[in-house]
């Protein structure tokens, strides 16, 4: 049996959900003319919740006096994690290109690092920084074809304040993953998507007239369906596991990851050519990655 460093764990997880959550993105764009975004925001937290509840259901019951007594932090994550960041960016897909919802996205890591030092006085190793430079170098490569200059012309609109937000909102979220009161990971999962499906309830109902002219064909199913399990239950899962293992700013720079898996996802389910700029880009993207890593173990090893 192969048993993997705690870190080698986390990193491995962390890969298999910004795979997910690249699907995610691809879902959303593919079938934002069938399904308005706060109703495919809603269904998504609606099938997750039906999804998780039964297996954390007693643990929910055995950890209600907890629940209760940290109310505030578990509402304040539900809200981020969960309602605004799945609000902000279904929506904003709807009314931007993905180049620049990539782009937009690539600033998490760069914000987690901000956050961790306002809030919490958590000073970044200089490689640190470093490497998420090299990761968002990574995704503009991709994003841009290779083609720096390109930059120079991204125009943003309503859409792109829009992932912004959303963008901010993950940010802290990740960030202050560190404050998450000592519950079972079921019992977490459940309260934060109950608190998702609260939040989303009223800001769907504002595309009733849109609800009503959903056609149900298996393929929009099928999409809720995906969307509900694989990027909710198993990607929060296995992101907030990652998060206790490694730290925010290490988890948070993963992030990187998804226009990688994106451009590998959209080569592979729509035949989209890979080119030179995308292997360059994923060069830069993992460099950026493991050099922190690298670095901080040879520290470790140095100290000893």
């Amino acid at each position: 049996m192969i048993r993997l460093r705690p870190q080698t764990a986390a990193f491995l997880m962390l890969a298999l959900v910004m795979l997910l959550w690249a699907g995610n993105s691809i879902v959303a764009r593919a079938t934002r003319d069938e399904i308005p975004p706060l109703t495919l925001a809603l269904l998504r937290w609606t099938g997750a919740l039906l999804v998780v509840l039964p297996f954390a259901w007693r643990h929910l019951v055995a950890e209600r006096a907890a629940i209760a007594r940290n109310w505030a932090r578990v509402l304040l994550l539900g809200l981020l994690g969960v309602a605004a960041f799945n609000a902000f960016l279904y929506t904003g897909l709807h009314y931007t290109t993905a180049s620049n919802g990539l782009l937009l996205q690539a600033m998490i890591p760069a914000l987690v690092l901000v956050i961790d030092l306002v809030i919490f006085r958590v000073k970044p190793r200089g490689m640190a920084v470093a490497g998420v430079l090299l990761s968002t170098l990574g995704v503009i490569f991709i994003v841009f074809h290779g083609h720096l200059t390109a930059l120079a012309d991204v125009a943003f609109n309503r859409g792109d304040a829009l992932i912004l937000c959303g963008v901010v909102a993950w940010s802290f979220y990740t960030s202050l993953l560190r404050l998450r009161p000592a519950l079972h990971a079921l019992s977490f999962l459940g309260a934060t998507f109950a608190i998702g499906v609260v939040a989303m309830l009223p800001l769907a109902a504002t595309e009733w007239h849109e609800i009503l002219r959903i056609r149900w064909t298996p393929e929009v199913i099928g999409a809720i369906a995906y969307v509900a399990v694989l990027p909710s239950v198993v990607a929060y899962a296995l992101f907030n596991a990652a998060v206790a293992s490694i730290g925010p700013a290490k988890s948070g720079q993963a992030i990187t990851l998804m226009p990688l898996f994106g451009a590998l996802l959209a080569a592979a389910i729509l035949g989209e050519p890979l080119h030179g700029y995308h292997l360059a880009g994923m060069a830069l993207i993992l460099a950026g990655i493991v050099a922190p890593v690298v670095s901080e173990a040879r520290a470790a090893r140095a100290a000893q």
